[in-house]
């Protein structure tokens, strides 16, 4: 298992968040993570990222104990996460974004052409066509084209894990397009990747598992070919579909 959450807790105050939380990534495949407002997907991505420490339970990393104290910690395990307003900056060109923070070269002379070339062949290596040219200034890329961006600088630096929030969220129907044929490449490279999402067709369309909170409980983690998009449903409105789900109250007799 290349990510895995066991038991793990996170409060804020006096009001717990995640209970006691399951939660598995594994190498070349796409996980979905639903689940309503409020049920704590945000949370637990930002556990992972190192945002917010956990509370307890363990984290593990290629099968082996890790502790993630902050998103450097996370980084370099290879865990990057591309947040839903995707942390661009507008003024500066897809070169400049991708490597903003960890530029290479000199404080007084950066590597302009390394630099370059590496976005190029990061690019290149999604199969991503629809950037023209990486000296194009962000302000100027459509919301595909800006969303590309953002993923292509995440798995930049040899990453394993990449979370995705809401990707496809404000995007016309090419765009999406787009996106959802990125988010497959990226598990067909061997990359774990989590895909936060409202929209039950993206999530029955590209992934390979489906992950469903509830109210802070992992309440279900199915294959996405063993159910419905009525049952996911039933589990992020009421915690329960079925067989699948919160267990049945005792006192609760069907008829």
């Amino acid at each position: 298992m290349l990510l895995q959450l066991n038991k793990v807790n996170k409060s804020f105050g006096a009001v717990q968040v995640l209970h006691d939380v399951d939660f598995s990534v594994r190498a070349g495949e796409v996980t979905a993570l639903v689940g309503d407002n409020g049920a704590g997907k945000s949370t637990l991505v930002k556990c992972v990222a190192g945002i917010h420490p956990i509370d307890g339970g363990e984290i593990l990393f290629d099968d082996q104990p890790v502790a993630i104290n902050g998103p450097t910690d996370a980084s370099a395990l290879g865990i990057e996460v591309v947040y839903q307003d995707l942390a661009l900056a507008d003024n500066l060109d897809i070169v400049q974004n991708m490597f903003l923070g960890r530029e290479r070269g000199k404080p007084w002379l950066l590597d302009e052409a390394d630099m370059e070339q590496a976005a190029r062949r990061t690019l290149a290596s999604l199969s991503v066509r629809t950037v023209t040219s990486v000296r194009m200034p962000v302000a100027a890329l459509s919301g595909g084209q800006r969303q590309t961006v953002a993923i292509a600088k995440a798995v930049l630096w040899d990453s394993k894990v990449v979370l995705l929030d809401e990707p496809t969220a404000a995007l016309g129907v090419a765009q999406t397009r787009q996106v959802l044929d990125l988010v497959r490449r990226l598990a067909e490279q061997g990359l774990g990747v989590v895909l936060i999402s409202h929209n039950m067709a993206d999530v029955f369309e590209v992934s390979d598992r489906i992950a469903c909170l509830y109210l802070g409980r992992m309440v279900a983690q199915v294959p996405t070919r063993d159910v419905t998009h009525g049952q996911i449903v039933e589990l992020i409105t009421a915690g329960r579909s079925g067989d699948l789900g919160l267990a049945r109250p005792e006192n609760v007799v069907s008829i």
